[in-house]
């Protein structure tokens, strides 16, 4: 019974029939248990089904967003399964966990900052990540302008907007972020590229469309302004990605939906070699 209605869900999204966003939440959780069996390359494969689905009914073209595979508490083995598959671009949510795993993971990986960066993190951070989509603060803006000069790097950031007004969340307030740009204007040593945003949990996809709407249309607005080009927009996780396509994203943020279900952090164990 399962498997015929996974079928039908999928051959309703490939089809246009019905927005996975729109599904019940029961098929939601179902698809949940079941993705927890299947393979890493399985996963990969539906999620890449379900983005050329979502861009097909927004008329975009499927190459114009990328994945950022989240590998927070998976090892690097998984990390090397999933880029087996052709994936590219990896994200951690942690600089410590990160240091510790990319050494062990294939050395032909674009890594990507996610989660939170405090300022005393900011050097390892420049050192690692050719992205942080995740600076909150004119002050890091600075930090990391400072720190890629002397490490001869020039990483790309993007601006962390808090769109909801959630005092648990990080990010400048919307009315901010053209200050910030400016400020970025005149730094040398990062580039600005765009915008992130993390909507407030919710059981039913369609409830971040607004606060994604809200980025995109905070984005427009600052790109008119200024000269340099703000091309990115790192919306959507693996319970919402489909809505942020549908709203602008050119950058998603998946892991359970590509690694399955979170499991304990990992650890480096004794003896562990690098990966080619």
């Amino acid at each position: 019974m399962e498997a015929h209605l996974a079928s039908a869900a999928a051959v309703d999204i490939a089809g246009g029939d019905i927005e996975h966003s729109r599904r019940p939440a029961r098929m939601r959780r179902l698809n949940s248990r079941m993705d927890a069996s299947n393979s890493i390359e399985e996963r990969v494969e539906r999620v890449r089904r379900r983005i050329a689905a979502a861009c097909a009914s927004a008329g975009r073209a499927p190459d114009s967003v990328r994945v950022v595979a989240v590998a927070k508490t998976h090892p690097p083995e998984a990390v090397a399964a999933a880029a087996a598959c052709g994936l590219r671009v990896f994200g951690e949510n942690r600089v410590q966990e990160a240091a510790a795993k990319i050494p062990l993971c294939p050395s032909h990986l674009d890594w990507h900052l996610v989660g939170h960066l405090q300022s005393n993190k900011a050097r390892p951070a420049v050192r690692l990540f050719s992205v942080i989509h995740s600076v909150d603060s004119v002050d890091l803006l600075c930090r990391l302008d400072a720190i890629a000069a002397e490490e001869g790097r020039r990483p790309r950031v993007l601006l962390e907007v808090n769109v909801s007004g959630e005092r648990s969340k990080h990010g400048f307030e919307p009315a901010a972020v053209p200050v910030a740009l400016e400020v970025a204007d005149g730094l040398r040593h990062i580039e600005v590229v765009g915008l992130m945003t993390i909507p407030p949990w919710a059981a039913d996809p369609e409830a971040s469309r607004p606060f994604f709407r809200a980025l995109r249309e905070l984005r427009d607005r600052c790109a008119g302004d200024r000269e340099a080009a703000l091309p990115e927009l790192s919306m959507g996780m693996s319970g919402d990605f489909e809505v942020a396509i549908s709203e602008g994203a050119t950058m998603v943020r998946i892991g359970t939906d590509i690694f399955g279900p979170r499991g304990r952090p990992w650890r480096p164990s004794e003896g562990a070699e690098e990966a080619p």
